[in-house]
């Protein structure tokens, strides 16, 4: 997709501080943080929300769960770390790719 913001990152078309790389997703600094560690976890395929995951996936949403602790305890969240997936703009889902914010490093708000 030409016009989604996170393929043309993925394609370094667009600037983005990575803070992992692997062949199934991308972990970047979100550019409008909302915590001290606010990273976005991002698959390679683009695939646009958490709506649309298939069995084809199911490989994929594995490996994106299993990464979320590991890079937490790279960036130096060992007292935890709060995860959120945005489904559709009805879910505040700003961007049409599927993504998972891992925040933390702080005081986090309560729901």
């Amino acid at each position: 997709m030409t016009d989604c913001v996170f393929c043309n990152i993925i394609a370094g078309k667009i600037p983005g501080q990575f803070v992992h790389q692997d062949e199934q997703v991308v972990v970047f600094k979100d550019i409008h943080p909302k915590a001290r560690v606010h990273l976005l976890v991002v698959p390679r395929v683009h695939v646009e929300s958490l709506a649309e995951l298939t069995g084809q996936h199911d490989g994929l949403t594995a490996h994106m769960m299993r990464l979320l602790s590991q890079v937490a305890r790279a960036q130096g969240l060992d007292n935890g770390f709060r995860t959120v997936i945005n489904t559709g703009p009805g879910g505040g889902q700003e961007v049409p790719h599927l993504h998972i914010h891992l925040l933390g490093g702080g005081p986090l708000p309560g729901f």
